[in-house]
């Protein structure tokens, strides 16, 4: 899978690159400029994408990454105290039960 998306990656990159130069060159041509910006904006998104695709998952989305580490913390920290809570009521009933 690691494979495949750095490869995907590799030619969405070499496309963006020709999609640029593209752009680069309608650029020049004045009478084309409000074609040519677009083609870039388009080529920079796509060079983007490229990078996230061949980056490890953490690097490429680091607060999506954090967060869904913290919330699986989270939910293990949950977890943990609602035990804590079960047991607490389950000693504190026991000993009402000894005091009657």
């Amino acid at each position: 899978m690691r494979l495949l998306r750095g490869l995907i990656g590799a030619v969405l990159w070499i496309l963006a690159a020709l999609l640029g130069l593209v752009g680069l060159v309608l650029c020049v041509t004045v009478i084309l400029l409000p074609v040519g910006i677009p083609v870039l904006i388009i080529a920079r998104r796509l060079i983007t994408r490229a990078v996230q695709l061949m980056l490890p998952r953490a690097l490429a989305h680091p607060v999506k990454e954090i967060s869904k580490t913290t919330t699986k913390t989270g939910k293990e920290v949950g977890s943990v105290a609602s035990d804590a809570a079960k047991k607490g009521r389950k000693f504190l009933h026991q000993g009402r039960k000894r005091l009657a």
